[in-house]
């Protein structure tokens, strides 16, 4: 039986990203195994994705801020120790950062990655057996697709499968905006989003994960009205949220291409990113508006709602 060790760490969307990848492993090569080593908080999106066998879950951010307790080290020791109890076939880090290299050198087997002219980190590429060269151009997910298939040997010839299961919820006649992500530059005005609640003329939801996402929330919800913010959701909470939608509206965050992932009618916004590197990509029901330094008006938006 071949094995494979794919590391993704982080962030969510990046994760998501990641999917159509194993989902290529799966078809090209039957009866493989595959794990997954993944930041702790997004552990369950790797685990919705039937060809995984195992999921690893790694807590780099929250050691990196404690690395002064004896307790941390043995906590890393451990989970070392835990890695090591397979070698694989094929170490895959689709990441391709320092910190992600540093963990698929902890592993046990081949190790392969982006060359230096591929890696978003130049060091990265120096912990690698085998590295391979795949255009920076590409969409996320093609990168992640051609590593993977260049790594293992197969041409890829199929449409991006995400292949994210979860237990099939009757649709509702409520919509999911997504106002929250990273950066400042990314935001859709509150206004804009208050206009957009009120157009969809269905209940809107309104999730969050921060503080400043709950009163960004609470202060759309205050001048839309017919709006609803549930209490902070694990990731499993929101897959079944999004399932249950009849939309997802949503900015250049990971839940956004998460719920187009799921299979949901989703709109994706960009004001400050590009869609053709990081948009809601090889999902059918899923649509992007906008562009860095162009905003989508209200009226677009609802153009591509379905």
């Amino acid at each position: 039986m071949t094995t494979i060790l794919f590391v993704k760490t982080s962030s969510l969307g990046d994760v998501v990203h990641n999917c159509p990848a194993v989902s290529d492993v799966a078809r090209a090569l039957p009866g493989a195994a595959v794990d997954w080593v993944v930041e702790a908080p997004f552990a369950g999106i790797a685990a919705m994705h039937p060809a995984v066998r195992r999921v690893i879950p790694v807590a780099v951010r929250r050691w990196r801020s404690a690395l002064w307790k004896p307790a941390v080290w043995s906590e890393m020791a451990q989970w070392r120790r835990e890695l090591r109890e397979e070698r694989y076939d094929a170490v895959i880090d689709t990441q391709s950062l320092l910190k992600s290299a540093l963990i698929s050198a902890s592993a046990l087997g081949r190790r392969h990655g982006l060359d230096r002219t591929s890696a978003r980190e130049v060091l990265a590429p120096m912990f690698y057996d085998v590295r391979h060269r795949v255009p920076r151009g590409l969409h996320a997910v093609e990168r992640n697709r051609r590593l993977a298939a260049q790594a293992l040997g197969f041409s890829l010839s199929d449409s991006p499968d995400y292949g994210l299961r979860v237990p099939a919820a009757a649709k509702s006649s409520y919509a999911v905006l997504l106002t929250m992500t990273s950066r400042a530059d990314k935001l859709w005005p509150d206004e804009r989003w208050v206009e957009l609640a009120r157009g969809m003329r269905i209940p809107t939801m309104l999730p969050w994960g921060s503080d400043a996402e709950r009163e960004r929330a609470q202060r759309i919800a205050e001048k839309a009205g017919g709006t609803a913010i549930p209490r902070r959701l694990s990731v499993d909470e929101l897959a079944n949220l999004f399932v249950g939608a009849a939309a997802v509206v949503g900015l250049d965050t990971g839940l956004t291409h998460f719920a187009a992932a799921l299979g949901v009618p989703t709109v994706g916004i960009y004001c400050g990113s590009d869609p053709a590197l990081t948009g809601i990509y090889g999902a059918p029901r899923a649509s992007n508006v906008g562009a860095p330094g162009r905003a989508p008006d209200v009226a677009e938006v609802l153009k591509v709602v379905p």
